[in-house]
């Protein structure tokens, strides 16, 4: 009676009742060849059972084994290896309680049937398995092919790509239907990846994509190359299909499924350069044992806290007037394990008493300073508030680091400081000009300051931009047609400031080498395509006009300023010019007082006499 209600108990749906009616009657027919086989081969005795129990029971023992192994609790579709190995150990068990039934009742006269039964059982169950999921499989593929869904082409017909197809065919709710692969290798072209054909090499994609009216492009090439990676995406950005990519080999580390990690292409991947890879090694040590300052943790300062929290830092002190950044970046850090070495202090560098008080409780040992307004246009209708938060801000803290004996100070600056044409930059200049002072006459501290170009994804980037403007149905904007910028990611921004800070002697501007200049127009159109549109047809680009102080393109050294190579052959140096002193004093005390009048007129006349290259336009 307890067998009937364990079997009723297991069999609760139609497909596991055929699937067990199925297992008995392959179980009974293993059982009555193994009788044929042993036969034909020795003579053979049946046992004090009678041969129709002796062919029944074995097959009984068998099925009760598989429900004590609970065989019939997994999913056919999800059957693994493991599920395969309880399918063994159940017939293993039933095949050894027979056995020692009949030792108990007879003499054990029949070795070579229960081998020969228990090697076809197994065969049986194992084959039955096999041949329902496959079953299963093409039943999906049908469907999936039948329903309207969204005619998608796989990049990458390896491991990645095949597995991004079975769950692609397994799934209920992914609404892409797989048209084809296409893959360089040659060898693939024309082979059949479970009902999907590999086309052809990726320079054909537009010609597949036309052909097949393509709608979704999946990349899944994890591992690929940096640069073969951008040439296949930008033969993508032509077909108007939208572009999903498959994360890197080391973020599918530690993850099994494919599919909830496809993710929009970052529009770093069409840029024309590789991105920069710094070596930790060359500057992580530097960093080893020191109480570390962060001013202002929007974009880029987050980032140096969680490369600097790498290193076995003494103590890390983030200083910001905005709560919300500096909540962020603590409850991150927080969240893996940095708790006890991370200090979160909401101030102002404009405030020189309170960042006093900063130095004086942390006495830090190596600053890096970020906190800046870097809006060009709210700038140039703001003047006063850029010299005092830029300006002044970045004087406080060089002079702090002065008094309290700070080894290095890294100032974060931009290309806008060269040549400026708005007020930002000239502030940036000033800055840049106030670590040089700063250097010229420490006897200790060594500062440096650090330029570079645009920032993706940075606060104030473009980028952000153009995607809420695409997601919102357009137009795109952008402010001249021929407009170029220098890009580069935040991580390679970072990299830059921390590698700086490792080489820095005293007096330095840093520059990285950015590759060629981007136009803002192309990577409007690239992104565009990306999204799945027609820039222009399907999407309008509005092009606005210059905004107040900006100019076409930005420079990265000024002409009286030559470049000097590094050890590291993507970082080189901008010549020191040297600072009058006496001047620079009576400016800066000429240009706080003005600031503090709030009178914008007067400050970028200032600015003006403090930066010769500042052209106000």
């Amino acid at each position: 009676m307890r067998f009937i209600m364990r079997l009723l108990k297991h069999i609760k749906h139609l497909h596991i009742g055929l699937i067990f009616l199925l297992d008995a009657l392959l179980l009974f027919t293993a059982s009555l060849f193994s009788h044929v086989i042993v036969s034909s081969v020795v003579d053979y005795h049946v046992s004090t059972v009678s041969r129709p129990v002796g062919t029944i029971l074995p097959a009984i023992f068998c099925l009760a084994g598989l429900l004590i192994f609970r065989v019939y609790k997994i999913m056919i579709k999800h059957l693994s290896s493991y599920g395969f190995l309880r399918c063994v150990g159940g017939v293993l068990l039933g095949t050894g309680a027979m056995i020692v039934l009949e030792v108990t009742v007879a003499d054990f006269h029949n070795r070579l049937f229960y081998v020969v039964f228990c090697l076809l059982a197994i065969c049986c169950i194992a084959l039955s398995r096999i041949a329902f999921s496959i079953a299963q499989y093409r039943m999906k593929v049908v469907s999936l092919k039948s329903r309207p869904t969204t005619p998608t082409l796989i990049i990458g017909a390896g491991y990645t790509g095949t597995n991004v197809l079975r769950e692609i065919l397994m799934s209920d709710s992914v609404n892409y239907t797989p048209v084809g692969f296409v893959d360089d290798n040659d060898s693939l072209t024309g082979l059949d990846i479970d009902g999907v054909k590999v086309l052809g090499p990726t320079i054909l994609i537009p010609e597949f994509c036309r052909k097949f009216g393509i709608k979704v492009i999946l990349f899944a090439i994890p591992s690929c190359p940096e640069d073969r990676k951008k040439t296949i995406l930008r033969i993508c950005s032509q077909t108007g299909c939208e572009v999903k990519v498959i994360p890197s080999v080391w973020d599918l580390a530690s993850n099994v499924k494919f599919l909830p990690q496809i993710t929009s292409i970052n529009v770093e991947d069409v840029l024309g350069r590789n991105v920069v890879h710094m070596d930790e090694s060359d500057f992580l040590p530097f960093l080893k044992g020191k109480t570390v300052l962060v001013t202002g943790v929007g974009s880029i300062g987050s980032e140096i806290c969680r490369q600097v929290i790498k290193a076995d830092i003494k103590q890390l002190l983030m200083v910001d007037i905005y709560e919300n950044n500096a909540y962020e970046i603590q409850q991150e850090l927080i969240s893996k394990g940095h708790g006890d070495i991370i200090s979160t202090e909401i101030a102002s560098v404009r405030d020189f008493p309170k960042m006093h008080h900063l130095f004086e409780k942390y006495k830090p040992d190596l600053v890096f300073h970020a906190a800046a307004h870097k809006h060009v246009p709210l700038m140039e209708t703001n003047p006063e508030e850029a010299v005092k938060n830029n300006v002044l801000g970045t004087y406080n803290v060089a002079r702090l680091c002065e008094e309290f004996g700070v080894e290095k100070m890294v100032l974060i600056s931009t290309d806008k400081a060269v040549n400026p044409t708005n007020v930002m930059g000239a502030s940036k200049r000033c800055c840049e000009m106030a670590m040089q002072y700063m250097a010229q006459r420490s006897k200790g501290t060594e500062f440096v300051a650090v330029r570079f170009g645009n920032v993706l994804g940075s606060n104030g980037s473009v980028i952000p931009l153009f995607v809420k403007q695409i997601e919102h149905g357009g137009p795109v904007t952008v402010t001249h047609p021929d407009i170029i910028r220098y890009f580069m990611t935040i991580p390679e921004a970072v990299s830059l400031v921390l590698e700086a800070g490792a080489m820095a002697k005293g007096g330095e501007i840093f520059v990285l080498d950015m590759g060629e200049p981007f136009k803002i127009t192309t990577l409007a159109e690239n992104l565009i395509r990306l999204y799945g549109y027609k820039p222009y047809d399907e999407m309008p680009i509005k092009f606005i006009g210059l905004r107040p102080g900006e100019k076409l393109f930005e420079e990265l050294l000024m002409s009286e300023e030559g470049l000097k190579s590094t050890d590291n052959k993507s970082i080189f140096i901008g010549n020191q010019i040297s600072i009058d002193e006496k001047l620079f004093e009576q400016q800066i005390a000429r240009i706080s007082d003005v600031a503090a009048q709030n009178n914008g007129d007067s400050v970028v006349e200032v600015l003006k006499e403090m930066v010769p290259t500042f052209k106000h336009e």
